[in-house]
This record gives structure tokens, C-alpha cells and sequence, in this order.
């Protein structure tokens, strides 16, 4: 146990808590109760795309896709929405073609055999020009007043959103920690041809995390939409780069097979906590970008150091 917790969390969390008393120390607004409470909401769209990256990542694959799945499934609920279709026929419409998404790269990935990063790179593009397609290039505005409760209301002081994530993350920890299917996406990313000897139904493994990953990234998409009060055709733009990050900052290998959901978690909080941070410090956004894609290198660096070393 010792040397599970050192080698998948000690690390990130070390880096956490340090970045913590930093921005505590810099900065006493950071530690305030609202802005802490702006963070997790903040972080909270991150954490799902994350979540499903976790699942994909796992098996040694990679989802380019997800940004433009959270722009094309808000864009078509609030396309539904506007037009007086009940909010909840919205929301399953957009839950199912996130599932379509993902299932029609699980496809490529799985039953043709082409690699994850092109597959998704095409589709990725895809989907953004059928967001484009749907939306004539602007966005989708006057959306029921209803429906901003899912990204704008707060139960007991916590955000709604903050709670709809909690929940996504338990399930997601029972399912990879507690349960066969998730021994088995395991077992798929640590080597593919000895799972398929060991009676793993790899493609249907395969074509399941990327459904994941495509449902959550429309979940992500209608909880910014509610928030923001419209869907903009380029929502999410960049959004798969964050969620690779913070599953590998978490110590999940690019490699597949080694991770864990809790890394992810930590992962995802470290840029959230970055981003707030250097907000409030007033930090320019281009030098915002530079630290972004700086961190996106170190965390490439200590996966490939810590492969390199097992």
C-alpha cells in the first residue's frame, strides 16, 4: 500500500498542497470561502472530461475529441431547447449522441485497428464542423430559465455542478476500482494481446471507454451551457488538452494500464488551482498559455521518466 500511494498520489499531492500555501500566502483572497467554492465550480467541467480521459487513457488510448463533442451534443440540446422542446428530451438527446460520438471512435479504434490519436483527430474535427453545420457559426442564446439550474444552483451552499461531478466520480472509482469491467479496461491498456488470450473481450472494452469518455464530455457540455446561458459553437476548444493534462499529472501513464481515478482528481484540482491563481494575481493570459503549456510538458516528461524506469 505504501508503495501504491507513492508512486500514483504522493507526488501530485505533494504538489498540490505546496501550491496551496503558496497562493495562500500570496494571495489572502484565494483562501476565502467563495473563492474556493469558484474553483471547484471552475474545475468541475474539467473533472468530467478527466473522467472520461481516465477511462480511455487506461487502455493506452487518447481522445482528441472531447471539446468538440461538448460543443456539437450543448449546441444541439440548446438548438432543442430554443425551439420549445422539453428541456429533459433535450438533455437525453444530447446524452445519446455524446454516447454516438464515442461509440463511432471506439469503432475505428476497435474494429478497423487505427490508432487512437488519428482517429480521433479526424473526429475532432468532425464534430466541430457539424457544430458549425447545426449552428451557422453563432451561438445558441434565450435558453429556458429552467434550465440554468443545473449550472447555477447551489444545494446546501455547494454548486449543483460540484455535486453532479462528486456523484460521476464515485461511480466512476467503483467501477475501476471495485468492479471486473474495470480490472479488465486495466488489463486491456497493460497488454492488449495477453487480455485477449486471458478471455477479455478487448473491443468491446475498447468501444466502452470511449463511450465513456463521449457521454461524459456531453455531460460536461450541458452543465457549461447551463451555466453560460447559451452554446457557442467553439465551446471546448482546448478542452482535450486540459483533461489529458490532469490524468497524466495524476500519474495515469499515456502507456495505459497504471493510473488511478484519485490521481485524476488531484490532477484536475492542480489546474484548477493554477488557473484561479493566477487570475487573481492578475497574471497576463498569454503568459497564462505559456504556463499551461509548460505544465502539459512536465507532466509528459515524468510519464515518460517514470515508464522508463518500471
Amino acid at each position: 500500500m505504501g508503495d501504491f500511494i507513492r508512486r500514483y498520489h504522493l507526488g501530485p499531492l505533494i504538489g498540490f498542497l505546496l501550491l496551496f500555501i503558496i497562493l495562500s500566502v500570496v494571495s489572502p483572497q484565494f483562501m476565502t470561502f467563495g473563492n474556493l467554492r469558484n474553483v471547484a465550480l471552475q474545475t468541475s467541467v474539467n473533472m468530467l472530461l478527466a473522467v472520461g480521459m481516465t477511462f480511455v487513457i487506461l487502455t493506452s488510448g487518447i481522445d482528441l475529441s472531447v471539446g468538440s463533442t461538448l460543443a456539437m451534443t450543448s449546441s444541439v440540446a440548446a438548438g432543442l431547447m430554443v425551439t420549445h422542446v422539453p428541456i429533459w428530451i433535450a438533455v437525453v438527446v444530447a446524452l445519446a449522441i455524446g454516447l454516438l460520438a464515442g461509440l463511432f471512435n471506439g469503432i475505428f479504434v476497435a474494429y478497423a485497428g487505427l490508432a487512437p490519436f488519428i482517429v480521433t483527430l479526424g473526429t475532432m474535427t468532425l464534430f466541430r464542423g457539424i457544430t458549425e453545420i447545426y449552428t451557422h457559426g453563432t451561438p445558441i442564446f434565450n435558453l429556458p430559465d429552467s434550465f440554468a439550474w443545473l449550472g447555477t444552483a447551489q444545494l446546501a451552499g455547494i454548486p449543483v455542478p460540484v455535486i453532479l461531478t462528486v456523484i460521476v466520480l464515485i461511480v466512476a472509482w467503483v467501477i475501476l476500482a471495485k468492479s471486473v469491467p474495470g480490472r479488465r479496461i486495466y488489463a486491456v491498456g497493460g497488454n492488449e494481446q495477453v487480455a485477449y488470450l486471458a478471455g477479455v473481450r478487448v473491443k468491446k472494452y475498447l468501444l466502452l471507454v470511449y463511450m465513456v469518455s463521449g457521454f461524459l464530455a456531453a455531460v460536461a457540455g450541458l452543465v457549461l451551457t447551463s451555466r453560460l446561458g447559451s452554446a457557442e459553437p467553439t465551446a471546448g476548444t482546448g478542452y482535450e488538452l486540459d483533461a489529458i493534462t490532469a490524468v497524466v499529472l495524476g500519474g495515469t501513464s499515456l502507456f495505459g494500464g497504471e493510473g488511478t481515478l484519485v490521481g485524476t482528481i488531484i490532477g484536475a484540482a492542480i489546474l484548477g488551482v493554477i488557473d484561479n491563481g493566477l487570475n487573481i494575481l492578475n497574471v497576463n493570459s498569454f503568459w497564462q498559455d505559456a504556463v499551461r503549456g509548460a505544465i502539459i510538458l512536465v507532466a509528459i516528461l515524468l510519464d515518460r521518466k517514470k515508464t522508463t524506469t518500471i
